[in-house]
């Protein structure tokens, strides 16, 4: 018995050894120091050069494609295969926020680099949530002063029982009568109204959506212009010339459905295609000075990075995915709809498989 006691105190002690030891090894090995093994300057600068080109001409054919609906008449916001690419899009902005950015603050946020103290409270999730109730606040605010500036301080009135029901007798025209002597009209108001209310919406989505997609690209950027890593870099490249393809697909396709003024469209188009290159030439400028590992860095990051994914996740769910998803022409074609889920399904899931290189 003594020895089976001795025996069991030897395993005991060793068991706690181990538990002791292995944490301490772990931490041990944790560094927050930057890796220099791979660090090539020369040739990690001309990778960055080929990011800026690439990502700015995938970015710009991205968003300029769903606009023209105009000229490429299968490409028309009235036209089915708008919605499927729309629906494709809008998976692909969902993906980027769980999927890519999300996970990116999270890493940043609770790295070992930063203090205990207060950085072990779940401050991503908390930005992101509260990201997301600031968009919806943003988008029902700048909503209604739209509505009321757009329609003279009342806000639009609704149709009437009649209307509706003449609506859905004569979905196919509307009948105007004008009175040339006294310069006025009588139609369908509330589908005027309605028409235009849900123009007013586009826009702020649009533009919201765009705040959001900037914020994250800038950050990606100069994260990838920072690194002077070429093997870093490499699977960047391919990897997030794709991603904002796709990205822009999304966007332009609410840009389009806004209906901006030719001016208004160029700047949007713009502004989108140039976020990220001019991110990367940031990280290059900075590139002597910026370590991804200090506190500061990872604080800026993660909390701009969650603010980033939980704009993206409202935007995606809310304003395209269910607007879309809940509208009269989707829930009374069944084909589409199974299109629509389908390309909803394949973006997201071309998206999350990017997050193997990126």
């Amino acid at each position: 018995m003594k020895i089976i006691s001795h025996t069991n105190n030897k395993l005991l002690f060793f068991f706690y050894l181990l538990l002791v030891s292995v944490p301490a090894h772990v931490l041990g090995e944790c560094t927050c120091d930057p890796e220099d093994g791979d660090r090539d300057k020369s040739k990690a600068l001309k990778y960055k050069l080929a990011a800026i080109a690439s990502i700015l001409v995938a970015s710009g054919i991205g968003v300029c494609l769903p606009m023209l609906g105009k000229t490429i008449h299968a490409l028309s916001p009235e036209r089915n295969v708008f919605f499927m690419i729309k629906a494709f899009a809008a998976g692909v902005i969902l993906a980027t926020g769980f999927i890519h950015v999300l996970p990116d603050a999270f890493e940043n946020l609770t790295s070992p680099c930063l203090s205990e103290t207060p950085w072990e409270f779940p401050f991503t999730g908390f930005v992101a949530m509260m990201s997301a109730i600031l968009t919806l606040m943003v988008d029902a605010f700048a909503t209604s002063y739209f509505q009321k500036s757009h329609f003279g301080g009342k806000s639009p009135a609704p149709a009437s029982v009649g209307d509706e029901e003449k609506d859905g007798e004569h979905s196919e025209h509307v009948h105007v009568h004008t009175h040339a002597t006294h310069g006025h009209s009588h139609g369908f108001v509330g589908d005027e109204n309605s028409a235009s209310s849900e123009l007013l919406r586009h826009r702020v989505i649009s533009q919201v959506l765009e705040l959001g997609i900037v914020v994250h690209s800038v950050i990606i950027g100069i994260s990838l212009g920072a690194s002077e890593s070429p093997k870093t870099i490499t699977p960047l490249v391919a990897a997030l010339t794709f991603h904002q393809f796709f990205e822009g697909m999304g966007l332009g396709g609410c840009i389009a459905q806004a209906k901006f003024k030719a001016r208004a469209v160029t700047i949007m188009a713009i502004f989108f295609s140039l976020t990220t290159p001019v991110g990367i030439a940031i990280g290059i400028g900075i590139s002597n000075v910026y370590k991804e590992t200090s506190p500061t860095a990872l604080i800026v990051e993660g909390i701009f990075n969650a603010a980033s994914a939980g704009i993206l996740i409202y935007m995606a769910l809310v304003d395209l995915l269910a607007a879309d998803f809940m509208s009269r022409k989707l829930q009374n074609n069944g084909r589409l709809q199974i299109g629509a889920n389908v390309s909803l399904l394949l973006g997201a899931g071309c998206m999350s498989l990017l997050a193997k290189w990126a």
